[in-house]
């Protein structure tokens, strides 16, 4: 299996051939990310896959974040390209977890910690986070950690 970094250097060559704007600037600048990434002190020569899926996830989020205020300001235009852009970048993604899914893993972790209480609530999230990044959003991990420990 090839490198997340590699599959979007590819999308762009694809992009190229078949000479598709919006999907070759979404993905140049998902490669413009990965350069930032990589000039950071202490990078190495590629990026590594889970922190290219969080930066493609971050991507996406803003993406879909700005199209729904471009549709509060009645710019379907506008929110039609951010749309278009956001779904080329979920085909990066790792599938999202359903909502059972999300709750079945939180429980598990609360048992395994022994977590009683929201005193317990940083460690349950520090565990729930990195077991479901990128697969599941942050807010919806809070909810479901919330509830059961309010049970």
């Amino acid at each position: 299996m090839s490198s997340v970094q590699s599959q979007i250097t590819d999308g762009i060559k694809d992009a190229m051939r078949s000479k598709d704007k919006i999907r070759l600037a979404t993905l140049r600048d998902v490669k413009s990310k990965f350069m930032l990434e990589l000039s950071k002190p202490g990078a190495s020569e590629e990026v590594k896959d889970e922190d290219a899926i969080k930066i493609i996830s971050k991507l996406h989020r803003q993406r879909v974040d700005t199209s729904e205020v471009y549709k509060e300001q009645n710019r379907e235009d506008l929110a039609v390209d951010e749309l278009a852009q956001a779904e080329i970048l979920a085909e990066f993604l790792p599938k999202a977890l359903s909502e059972s899914e999300i709750e079945s893993k939180v429980a598990e972790i609360i048992e395994q910690t022994g977590a009683s209480g929201m005193g317990d609530m940083g460690r349950v999230m520090g565990m729930a986070s990195a077991a479901m990044a990128g697969r599941a959003d942050g807010k919806v991990i809070s909810g479901f950690v919330r509830n059961q420990l309010l049970k």
